[in-house]
C-alpha cells in the first residue's frame, strides 16, 4: 500500500533538480502520485476500506494544491510535470 524506500530514492533521483534536493513540488507530486497509484490498486481489491478512501481522497487534495502552486510560479514548469507524470489537467 505504502512506497518502499527503494522506490521513493528512485521517484526521487528521477524528479530531482539538484543533487540532494528532496522537497522541491515537482519532488514532492511525484511521490504522491506513486503513493495515490498504488493506494487505488489497493482499493480495487478493498472496496470497503472507507479509511484508506479518505486518506487517498486527502493525497489527491495535497497533490493538487501542491500543483496549483507550481502552475502559479511557473506555468511551463507545471506542463513539463503533468506530462512527465501523465497527469490530466
Amino acid at each position: 500500500m505504502s512506497i518502499t524506500p527503494e522506490r521513493k530514492v528512485e521517484v526521487i533521483r528521477e524528479y530531482a533538480s539538484r543533487e540532494g534536493d528532496t522537497g522541491s513540488p515537482e519532488v514532492q507530486v511525484a511521490i504522491l502520485s506513486e503513493r495515490i497509484n498504488n493506494l487505488t490498486e489497493h482499493l480495487k481489491a478493498h472496496q470497503k476500506d472507507f479509511a484508506s478512501r479518505r486518506g487517498l481522497l486527502m493525497m489527491v487534495g495535497q497533490r493538487r494544491r501542491l500543483l496549483d502552486y507550481v502552475k502559479r510560479n511557473d506555468a511551463a514548469r507545471y506542463q513539463q510535470l503533468i506530462a512527465k507524470l501523465g497527469l490530466r489537467r
